[in-house]
């Protein structure tokens, strides 16, 4: 599908990701940021599960409306599900390239680590600035695969590990750099970016996050890694000090008015 919003994560892995603390650090930041009030219309880009949406229509009220839209269906029959008490939450089947919104008919909108996966984040951004009213506000949230780093003795099998993940698991590698280039070309005007740079000092956090585990042995098995380096890598992350950063960048943009 090459103009789809689409994870192979299950929804499981993304709630253990957004219940870890930078996550909700991040999501917090960017909920204040994106100043919902009560009576908007709440556009939320490729929403998975439905992690986000009950805050959204928290902050919308009664007389608000929250539209979560993703490619895949069952992420859409999950979110369904969990919101099926929430009157004013609408989930949608559909493409992030073709938002199936009038324009300038959406108050705010926000897409949480999404471009990753899109064909063509240009033409997302450019569809969520059709759908956005005049002055309306944006949130984005991506990482930056290519700034990965693990801690190994042996820096060259670390960064076989590392090109592994930003190459072969993100269809966009470095989303996170481009996100203030992109939304300003988009006709947006860039008001805050932070680097939320992640910092993790456990393996399981990192295990939780990364699927260090399951990725060693795809990284493996795509001929990143030997086997015998496989294993040592994943002997001295689960046995010796754990350190592991990426950069996590947040971009707030409002539209042109």
């Amino acid at each position: 599908m090459t103009n789809s919003v689409t994870s192979s994560a299950p929804a499981s892995y993304l709630d253990a990701v957004a219940a870890t603390d930078a996550a909700r650090s991040y999501k917090r930041y960017l909920l204040t940021a994106l100043a919902v009030e009560p009576g908007h219309q709440v556009l939320d880009v490729g929403c998975g599960p439905g992690t986000d949406l009950a805050a959204l229509a928290d902050a919308a009220g009664p007389t608000g409306a929250v539209f979560g839209i993703d490619q895949d269906p069952q992420m859409v029959a999950t979110a369904q599900e969990r919101m099926a008490d929430r009157p004013t939450v609408d989930v949608r089947h559909a493409d992030a390239h073709q938002l199936p919104f009038q324009t300038h008919s959406i108050d705010r909108a926000r897409a949480d680590r999404v471009l990753m996966h899109v064909a063509d984040p240009a033409a997302v951004l450019g569809e969520i600035h059709r759908v956005l009213r005049p002055g309306s506000l944006l949130t984005l949230a991506e990482p930056d695969w290519d700034t990965l780093a693990i801690d190994h003795p042996d820096l060259a099998v670390s960064r076989a590990f590392t090109s592994y993940v930003a190459e072969r698991l993100h269809r966009v590698r470095a989303i996170g750099r481009q996100l203030p280039r992109l939304a300003a070309h988009a006709g947006f005007s860039v008001r805050a970016v932070r680097n939320e740079a992640v910092v993790l000092t456990d393996f399981d956090t990192a295990e939780t996050i990364l699927g260090l585990r399951r990725n060693t042995e795809r990284a493996a098995a795509a001929g990143f890694l030997t086997l015998e380096e496989a294993d040592g890598w994943l002997e001295h992350l689960t046995t010796d000090t754990f350190f592991a950063t990426a950069s996590f960048i947040t971009v707030v943009a409002q539209s042109a008015t």
